[in-house]
């Protein structure tokens, strides 16, 4: 595999309609399935189930946007993520995060803006 660099255009965001549900597939660098994380509400509350990849980290973001975004729109949500980009650091890390939360939140707004 070639070395990979972080680029913020490149993570992507795809929001896919199933009937009431959503899944939303959130990839970058070499995309692959790292973490998937179902959440939806029962009882008035928020429950998430994830399935992770051995040796790989998405799900530690994964879970927590599942269970935002079916918060905020009160639907099942699935996230697919797979992100990678080589040797990268604590602060690249952080800035794929960052990204990936930016990325979400822009969804976020423009699906209330449907409403």
């Amino acid at each position: 595999m070639s070395s990979l660099q972080l680029h913020p255009g490149d993570i992507e965001l795809s929001a896919i309609e199933v009937g009431r549900d959503l899944l939303l597939l959130i990839g970058g660098g070499a995309r692959h399935i790292g973490a998937a994380s179902t959440a939806y509400m029962e009882e008035g509350n928020v429950k998430v189930s994830t399935s992770a990849v051995p040796h790989h980290k998405e799900h530690m973001v994964c879970e927590s946007i599942a269970a935002r975004v079916a918060a905020a729109l009160d639907r099942t949500v699935t996230v697919v993520m797979g992100i990678h980009y080589d040797n990268l650091s604590k602060e690249g890390i952080a800035r794929v995060v960052e990204v990936v939360n930016l990325k979400v939140d822009q969804y976020l707004f423009g699906q209330n803006l449907k409403r």
